[in-house]
C-alpha cells in the first residue's frame, strides 16, 4: 500500500525547489541588464557630451559695411540698420535734455557712435544721436554734468530732467518756475535750470538740492 505521507513530503519538496530555481533566476534576470538596456542608460550622456561639442562651435557673427545714417529721420535710420543686417540700435538726445524718442518719426539723426563705411560684426551696437525734426543738430553731442568727486556739478542751461538723473536717486529735489508765473513743471526735460542751491562744487552729502527753471524756448531772468 503506497505511502502517502512519504509520497506528500517528496511533492512538498519538489515545490519549494522549483520556487527557489524561478527566485534564482529572477535575480539573475534582474542583476544583469542586456546589452539594449546598457546601451539606453548610457545615450542621455553620450547627447550631453554631444550639446557641450556644439556650443563650443559656436557660428562667428557676420561683418558688414556701416552705412551712413547723418540727415536720415530716425525711423529710416532704424530700416536702414536693420536692411544692412543690425539689430542692435539705441538712440539718445543730442542736445542733452534727456528726452526719450517716444515717436521715431518724430525724430532726425544727428551722429552715430560707428563712423559711415567702417566694416564691424553685424552683433555690433548702433547708437543714434538726434534731435526733434525742428531743432538743429548741435556742434556736437552734448551731455549732462556727472557729480564728479561727490561735487555738486554746474547744472546752468541743463534740462532738469538730465540735472535729476546725475543726482543720488535719495537726493530731496524741489523746482519752481523762475519766471515768478508759479507754474508746475511737468515735462522736467523741456525745463532748463536757472539756478541752483548748492552752488556748483559744494559738497554732496544728500543735502535736499533747490532749482529754479524755466522752458527752453524762454530766457532766464
Amino acid at each position: 500500500m503506497a505511502n502517502w505521507k512519504v509520497i506528500g513530503g517528496l511533492i512538498g519538496g519538489v515545490l519549494v525547489l522549483g520556487a527557489i530555481g524561478n527566485a534564482i533566476d529572477g535575480d539573475d534576470s534582474s542583476g544583469a541588464p542586456t546589452a539594449a538596456a546598457s546601451s539606453q542608460s548610457e545615450s542621455p550622456a553620450a547627447d550631453s557630451k554631444q550639446s557641450a561639442a556644439d556650443d563650443d562651435k559656436k557660428t562667428p557673427a557676420e561683418k558688414a559695411t556701416v552705412p551712413d545714417f547723418t540727415g536720415m529721420g530716425l525711423q529710416s535710420a532704424q530700416d536702414t540698420a536693420q536692411d544692412a543686417g543690425f539689430y542692435s540700435l539705441k538712440s539718445h538726445d543730442s542736445l542733452g535734455r534727456d528726452r526719450m524718442q517716444a515717436f521715431d518719426r518724430n525724430w532726425k539723426v544727428c551722429t552715430q557712435n560707428i563712423k559711415a563705411g567702417k566694416t564691424v560684426t553685424t552683433d555690433t551696437e548702433l547708437d543714434f544721436g538726434t534731435v526733434k525734426l525742428e531743432e538743429d543738430c548741435p556742434s556736437k553731442d552734448q551731455t549732462a554734468p556727472s557729480a564728479v568727486g561727490g561735487k555738486m556739478p554746474d547744472f546752468g542751461g541743463k534740462s532738469v530732467k538730465a540735472a535729476r538723473s546725475v543726482l543720488d536717486s535719495s537726493t530731496p529735489i524741489t523746482v519752481k518756475d523762475a519766471s515768478g508765473d508759479d507754474r508746475f513743471v511737468l515735462l522736467e526735460s523741456n525745463w532748463q535750470v536757472c539756478t541752483q542751491t548748492p552752488k556748483a562744487g559744494t559738497e554732496l552729502k544728500g543735502q535736499p538740492v533747490e532749482f529754479t527753471a524755466v522752458k527752453f524756448e524762454e530766457n532766464c531772468p
